[in-house]
């Protein structure tokens, strides 16, 4: 019997199903988000969980992209709106606004930080062929968080450095 015929055997409650999803994949995996019209992604290792907007208890004196921190299990994760902070339009809060909480591991010590984005898309497997490096053109967003671009049909994916937006909080605004 194979894994996809097994899949499909099981008792399903709710919207969740497992059809039609590849079990197997031989190259990476990004979660696709939207800010704007623009599509990101995020290794989905870094993925801790993917939470529904909700108001952050505020920082005085934080920057503008800094909306505040939330508690999550006992753990002060900071929330950063990544519209903000790339410079992409105002920040708009919608049902589909969520928090996309990552956490990355730097040298012995792991950071989590939420990052507030349009709406969570997809998973995407990229192969390292399909990975091109992002083109140095100027723009809002800092050539250090890109770790390259995907063709995905008719859009192109910027696949984001989770490292460096790990440090964003620091940075001081661009406004």
């Amino acid at each position: 019997m194979d894994i996809q015929t097994l899949a499909n055997e099981i008792p399903v409650q709710g919207e969740y199903a497992l059809e039609g999803i590849d079990f197997i994949s031989t190259g990476e995996q990004y979660l696709t988000f939207s800010l704007g019209q623009e599509q990101y992604a995020v290794n989905i290792l870094s993925v801790e969980e993917i939470r529904s907007w909700e108001q952050p208890t505020h920082i005085p004196n934080a920057p503008k992209f800094v909306k505040g921190v939330i508690n999550m299990r006992g753990i002060i994760v900071p929330i950063i709106d990544l519209r903000l902070k790339f410079g992409i339009g105002d920040a708009k809060y919608s049902k589909t606004t969520v928090v996309v909480v990552l956490t990355a591991q730097h040298m012995t010590k792991s950071r989590t930080m939420g990052f507030v984005v349009d709406a969570v898309s997809d998973v995407l497997n990229a192969e390292q062929d399909d990975i091109k490096a992002a083109p140095a053109f100027g723009g809002n967003l800092a050539q250090h968080y890109i770790e390259g671009i995907v063709n995905v049909d008719e859009n192109v994916v910027t696949l984001l450095n989770v490292n460096a937006l790990q440090v964003i909080a620091k940075q001081k605004a661009n406004s």
